[in-house]
């Protein structure tokens, strides 16, 4: 019996081609980030609206007091009352959604924000990864 047609080498040469045909089908999964925005409180629902139009399924609203002494808020014309919203967001509609905050920042009366993203390196679950990237999986 030569090398070749030995059964190790069968059972090798048919894992090659189960390997190589998986990676032909499989995609990519989508990267997700931790979208973390800091708002005026009374804008809450209006950046949660705007979020949701973007299919954000976790999002988790903080409220906080700021910390700066009254005179500086005051004369910065700032509000102490704030609004953290943390969000777990697809990477591929990040760009477009700091986009809209811009956007919104600057024509909305008093819509000043901060807003920043951190990677999301790993997830243990494909059923809490499918549900924070929206991903519909047929029956």
């Amino acid at each position: 019996m030569s090398k070749a047609n030995t059964p190790l080498s069968e059972i090798k040469n048919l894992k090659n081609k189960v390997v190589s045909k998986n990676q032909n089908n499989l995609e990519a999964p989508i990267k997700l980030e931790i979208l973390v925005t800091i708002i005026d409180r009374k804008k809450t629902d209006f950046y949660l609206s705007l979020l949701e139009g973007y299919n954000v399924n976790m999002q988790t609203v903080i409220y906080a007091k700021g910390t700066a002494p009254l005179d500086v808020i005051s004369n910065l014309g700032l509000s102490p009352e704030k609004a953290i919203i943390v969000s777990v967001v697809r990477k591929d509609t990040i760009k477009q959604i700091l986009i809209d905050y811009e956007d919104k920042y600057f024509k909305t009366k008093n819509g000043k924000g901060v807003a920043f993203t951190i990677p999301i390196k790993s997830l243990i679950g494909v059923f809490i990864y499918q549900f924070l990237a929206n991903i519909e999986v047929e029956q």
